[in-house]
């Protein structure tokens, strides 16, 4: 029987092969991008999408770029991180994000250990900041700038590249052979490595966790999972959580999967840019941690406007306050979806989502239930258990050492011979949690974060939860300090309210009744800044040098 040729790519388990059957399926759907003048820069549909994505990656197995090989994408939430990343992988490469941000050492630190050749940067910054670190990249051989204007300005004509030829010289190898990239896809087997994701380096350096394609393509259809994101093809997503985050929690394979509309913010992150993107696109899901929600509640707060298509909204990377969860809920009609996870863990863990079991709850009990992070979807597992391994039980009052695993837990990093699973395949998260009979998770520390007051256990997310809902409050930490009878005792940082006096007494006096006593912290200090990661959580090694001579009353 004669063979047909045919579109299908018959290994359905790498992420190309994802892009591919979506194009398929819902080529006509539409990706949209903002530039940092916040005008609508760019609209492609999926199947216009694979177009890039093929011709970049043809383009750069021509510039040099070989399977097994490294290579950096630096910049904003745009298409062009998501076509350099895809075609890298349809390439058999792999990529890694790197947080504009960075101060430049760890910038070099991340490329250094990548052993990366080729990095993509997004504009002149990137470029400049790249070019800067050349003295300590031997290995860099070409800086890929997706935005040509200026490009020639350059005196290291050598080493500059401009995406757009990339992609022309790939459109060109695609007319004479048709079948080469459907080819390099069916080459590529689910257990290859993918990419890596370098941690935000809150305890020493950056670490790359590794996933696979078949890791990466079930996590996504797990996010879809109708306990979990939900995406459906009727929906419109912003990816506000940076790219270089875990793929943007998986927006960035959930979304193709699902079919539904992606939307790239670029770089406008405050408060009216994020509602404009909203309104402007007709945005139905989001996802962010809890400080850009602040800034755009805020915003709303001073204008008055509403959400009018924003359906629901995911939160995690921090734990959500309960006054956040509110304000959406009660005053904008959007469900909030609180979740969790891990780098480690690609990274979705629990979201939390209400059951069948809960419909009998009234509305202030669902509210309250909202505040933990949430059950696990299917595929991943999860336990706590006592100092000595010992599971401990799901009754929600006892804490224990968070214990997760399943086929999208990263089973280690990128050059460390570390094996960062038990032997029956249990990863230790680092957290300190408790699990209800419902299944229902509550972070309520870190491990290296949990205080220990006269050999108890103090939640410093609890008090920073409460706190933040204090008029006048814009954000909260806490930390441990050492204390000569109780061991350690927590020490509240504020950021105050533009033009609140807020003063110690009253934010005391707000959490009386609302925390155990004994919890209860020892002091108030009130700063201007609170540093955060670049994925937005608080770090609190910082504010524990911060704060190391401060001294506690006995």
């Amino acid at each position: 029987m004669k063979q047909l040729k045919s579109d299908t790519i018959k290994n359905p388990q790498s992420l190309p092969a994802l892009l591919v059957r979506n194009a398929q399926r819902f080529g006509d759907q539409r990706v949209a991008l903002r530039e940092k003048e916040f005008g609508i820069w760019q609209s492609v549909t999926w199947r216009q999408y694979l177009d890039h994505v093929r011709n970049f990656s043809l383009g750069l197995i021509a510039l040099g770029l070989k399977p097994g090989q490294t290579i950096g994408i630096i910049g904003d939430n745009r298409p062009e991180w998501i076509y350099s990343e895809l075609a890298a992988q349809a390439a058999g490469a792999i990529p890694f994000g790197i947080f504009q941000d960075s101060i430049l050492s760890e910038v070099a630190y991340i490329i250094d250990h990548s052993e990366a050749t080729m990095i993509v940067a997004e504009d002149q910054e990137q470029v400049d900041k790249i070019l800067d670190l050349t003295d300590q990249l031997p290995r860099i051989k070409k800086i890929i700038y997706t935005d040509p204007k200026g490009l020639w300005d350059y005196e290291e004509k050598d080493l500059l590249v401009d995406f757009v030829e990339i992609e022309r010289h790939g459109r060109q190898l695609h007319q004479k052979d048709p079948e080469l990239f459907k080819n390099n896809i069916a080459a590529i087997k689910g257990d290859d490595l993918a990419i890596v994701c370098y941690t935000s380096g809150t305890t020493g350096n950056p670490k790359g966790v590794l996933y696979s394609h078949r890791s990466n393509v079930l996590h996504g259809l797990t996010v879809n999972q109708p306990d979990v994101f939900g995406l459906t093809s009727e929906d419109a997503i912003v990816a506000i959580v940076p790219m270089f985050h875990a793929n943007a929690w998986a927006l960035t394979y959930a979304a193709p999967a699902a079919g539904a509309k992606l939307v790239m913010p670029g770089a406008g992150m405050d408060g009216k840019s994020i509602y404009e993107l909203l309104e402007d696109e007709k945005v139905t899901a989001t996802a962010a941690v809890p400080t850009v929600w602040l800034g755009l509640l805020q915003y709303l707060d001073e204008t008055g406007k509403k959400l009018p298509y924003l359906q629901k909204v995911v939160i995690g990377g921090a734990a959500c306050p309960p006054m956040m969860i509110r304000r959406f809920e009660n005053d904008f009609d959007v469900e909030v979806i609180h979740g969790w996870g891990m780098t480690e863990m690609s990274p979705i863990g629990t979201t939390g989502n209400l059951k069948h079991s809960t419909m009998s709850l009234d509305r202030e009990a669902r509210l309250k239930l909202k505040e933990k992070q949430g059950r696990t979807p299917y595929l991943v597992e999860m336990k706590i258990v006592d100092d000595d391994g010992n599971d401990l039980p799901r009754d929600g009052k006892v804490f224990g050492h968070l214990l997760v695993r399943g086929p999208a837990v990263s089973k280690g990093y990128f050059k460390l011979d570390d094996d960062i699973l038990t032997e029956d395949g249990w990863f230790d998260t680092g957290d300190i949690a408790t699990i209800d009979p419902l299944g229902f998770m509550q972070i309520t520390d870190r491990d290296k974060d949990v205080i220990k007051s006269g050999g108890e256990w103090i939640s410093s997310i609890e008090i920073e939860n409460e706190a933040v809902g204090c008029p006048g409050v814009a954000e909260a930490a806490v930390i441990g300090l050492p204390h000569p009878r109780w061991s350690e005792r927590p020490l509240l940082v504020i950021i105050r309210d533009a033009g609140s006096d807020i003063d110690k007494e009253g934010v005391l006096g707000y959490l009386d009744g609302k925390i155990a006593k004994w919890w209860m912290p020892d002091d108030v200090v009130f700063v201007d800044e609170i540093p955060h990661t670049a994925t937005g959580k608080i770090q609190k090694m910082e504010l524990r040098e911060q704060f190391k001579d401060f001294k506690l009353e006995d």
